[in-house]
């Protein structure tokens, strides 16, 4: 379903990674073993709630070349960004989604992702993004929604 998508701000934890060798299949999950290790949600700022994001953007080229992925909170304001963190304005656009359903242990999300890849989708490779809300919270019995960017 494509939707039209209002700017937001987001905070966060940041990696540079790659689907090139199987590197991302390791710094995501690492990124998100940081981010529940480290409490970092408790402290950003101005967060709007404990929703998380796990955003691809600063694409090289595409989905083969590196990326950044950020993983964090929607926020009200970007003026307080804490060390180590990284902010990022995902800016107006239209999106198509993807609803999934299901058990986040058996690769809903990355088999999703394998998918999109393969699609003849024409993408913006600006910022993509998975959602995360209180629909996720029993892993093995998910909602999670993908966006991505359109041109």
């Amino acid at each position: 379903m494509k939707i039209q998508i209002e700017s937001f701000h987001i905070i966060g934890l940041a990696v540079r990674t790659s689907n090139e060798g199987g590197r991302a299949e390791k710094d995501i999950p690492a990124l998100w073993s940081q981010f529940f290790g480290d409490g970092v949600l408790a402290k950003i700022p101005n967060r709007q709630d404990d929703t998380l994001y796990c955003i691809y953007t600063d694409y090289e080229k595409d989905h083969t070349r590196p990326y950044t992925t950020i993983l964090g909170c929607r926020v009200d304001k970007l003026e307080e960004i804490p060390e180590g963190m990284t902010g990022l304005t995902i800016e107006n656009g239209q999106y198509q989604q993807y609803p999934l359903k299901g058990n986040l242990n058996d690769g809903l999300v990355y088999n999703k992702w394998k998918e999109i890849w393969q699609s003849p989708l024409e993408r913006l490779f600006s910022a993509d993004f998975e959602v995360y809300d209180h629909r996720s919270t029993d892993p093995s019995n998910a909602e999670v929604d993908i966006f991505i960017s359109l041109r």
